[in-house]
């Protein structure tokens, strides 16, 4: 995400909790700008990133310990990445489920193809497995599994530093509510908020499949 004017994002949004959550509360500012102007027909129903983010590089452990290089493991394919934790009571199962219905509305071959990978803020708490159960609430009828990431505080910071995301507080349960979507060409070029819907998504990931821009 890169730099938010934040007068901009008040008259465009009305509220920087559109873009960071608590789980219960706000964070600072993050550092993306976000082009919110009405999107003509054909293009991304989401917030369109400006400029576009690149596909992050970072490396953590997936649920069953193994190290997960994104860049390497994602290159070259639709990418949902987000930043939260298992225990939130709101925000990140409720992103989960919307991810999970657009995927279900889209065909079969980019179905399979889209990857979805969840980081967790809350290291101390996300162990792989209950990631990992967690998860499964959300893609069990799905063809491509979720990716649960975790690692230790400083390495799960330098990935939302990485991803251009704020770094999360509170351990973990003040962090960005940007999911971000990556496409063949290793840019994000539209995020969904607080108030997106599953057939945005499902609108916009086809756009995303085919390079559109």
């Amino acid at each position: 995400m890169g730099a938010v004017n934040h007068r901009l994002l008040a008259a465009l949004l009305g509220t920087a909790g559109l873009l960071l959550a608590g789980c219960g509360g706000t964070a600072p500012a993050p550092a993306a700008a976000l082009s919110a102007a009405p999107t003509p027909a054909g293009t991304y129903r989401g917030l369109q990133l400006d400029p576009p983010e690149p596909r992050p590089t970072f490396t953590l452990r997936d649920t069953a310990g193994a190290r997960f290089d994104f860049a390497a493991r994602t290159r070259g394919t639709p990418t949902l990445l987000f930043f939260g934790f298992t225990h939130c009571p709101d925000i990140c199962p409720t992103t989960m489920a919307d991810v999970a219905t657009a995927l279900r509305g889209v065909a079969e071959p980019l179905r399979r193809s889209v990857r979805v990978v969840f980081v967790t803020t809350d290291p101390a708490r996300d162990t792989g497995p209950v990631i990992a159960a967690w998860l499964r609430n959300f893609d069990e009828d799905l063809p491509a599994r979720f990716v649960g990431l975790t690692g230790t505080v400083a390495q799960v910071e330098a990935a939302q530093a990485a991803a251009r995301v704020p770094v999360a507080t509170d351990g973990g349960q003040t962090h960005s509510a940007q999911l971000l979507l990556y496409g063949p060409d290793d840019y994000a070029r539209v995020a969904y908020v607080a108030g997106s819907s599953p057939d945005d998504l499902r609108q916009d990931l086809p756009l995303v499949a085919q390079g559109a821009e």
